[in-house]
């Protein structure tokens, strides 16, 4: 019988017990063998050997060692147009606690019974998710073009004079494209990342925040540490005729708070994950901090503290100054 045949013949199904047995005989740290396990688990059940091997090393290279980036990355591709998958973009999270050292209850003042009676405590919460834009490779093998969209929430929980409100929402849909780069320095591996964005808290007048960049996102792995430098340039906004106006700039000094480039780092030890992240702007000496730390904590569940200081926890508070720390799940890690 030809191999041809063969390989018709056997499906996903035939192989997982052969693999099993066999699977801590392969290379973890080459991105081919990477890619044929997680294919193995996640592809469609009627994919052949031949298939997969074609697929595989089409799209990676050879005895290139995969980080934590190229892992979550091709785990995402082999699962990327299942319909009954939602792949997540930045972290997942929610934090039933989130207390501040300072509320921003000044951008209240005309907002009905708000600033007297929001609480310094509330709960928090991000989700975030990413669909991919083509199915193939667009320019070089291994890049994508991507639509992301975040959604953060600030919910005053425990304000029961004011019906437990949701303070601040914001919004950042984006598109994205991802390449890898052919620089392993250090026997790592780099990616670069272009794309648009923009960022609003869907509200008028004096409540009103928005804007929108283009940005440069330039990736470095290695093992379990990851590393990004994130640039950025303000798309500029004609200035408002008055402030109760609904077009023009919401916030035109924006940039001198939340700075013009975003660092990031994080490390995975274990089951455990450290996360961090800054904004600076050099000339105004102000800037933005974030900490995370994900931990086991029964099961698949995953808790996950973070502390944020300094200027533009929310788009509101994008020119206040305070501290926050808050305490809930991990729905996604990172990395």
């Amino acid at each position: 019988m030809s191999r041809q045949k063969i390989d018709r013949l056997l499906s996903l199904k035939t192989l997982i017990g052969l693999l099993v047995c066999c699977s801590f005989s392969l290379n973890a740290q080459n991105i081919r063998d990477v890619c044929l396990l997680e294919t193995l688990k996640k592809g469609p059940e009627d994919m052949t050997i031949a298939d997969i091997k074609d697929k595989c090393d089409a799209i990676y290279k050879k005895n290139i060692k995969t980080g934590a980036i190229s892992k979550r990355i091709i785990s995402e591709r082999i699962s990327a147009f299942d319909p009954y998958v939602i792949t997540p973009h930045k972290m997942n999270y929610i934090l039933p606690v989130s207390f501040t050292n300072q509320l921003n209850d000044k951008q209240y003042s005309n907002f009905g019974d708000w600033q007297e009676n929001l609480e310094d405590i509330e709960a928090k919460f991000q989700l975030s998710i990413k669909v991919p834009l083509l199915s193939d490779s667009l320019f070089i093998p291994g890049d994508s073009l991507h639509f992301g969209f975040t959604l953060q929430s600030w919910w005053q929980l425990y304000s029961n004079n004011i019906s437990k409100p949701f303070r601040e929402t914001n919004y950042q849909p984006e598109i994205f494209y991802m390449a890898p780069l052919d620089w392993h320095p250090f026997d790592s591996n780099t990616g670069l990342m272009i794309g648009a964005e923009h960022q609003s808290n869907g509200r008028s007048q004096l409540l009103s925040r928005s804007w929108n960049r283009v940005y440069l996102n330039f990736l470095y792995e290695k093992d379990n540490f990851a590393f990004s430098f994130k640039p950025w340039i303000r798309i500029p906004e004609k200035d408002k005729e008055n402030a109760l106006s609904s077009d023009g700039d919401d916030n035109p000094d924006i940039g001198d708070y939340m700075g013009h480039f975003e660092l990031g780092m994080v490390y995975k030890w274990s089951d455990y994950e450290l996360s961090l992240k800054g904004r600076e702007n050099f000339s105004k000496h102000h800037g933005g901090l974030e900490f995370g730390f994900t931990f086991p904590l029964w099961g698949k569940l995953r808790g996950y503290a973070q502390y944020t200081a300094g200027y533009g926890e929310s788009l509101i508070d994008y020119n206040h100054k305070q501290q926050r720390f808050g305490l809930g799940i991990a729905l996604t890690n990172v990395l």
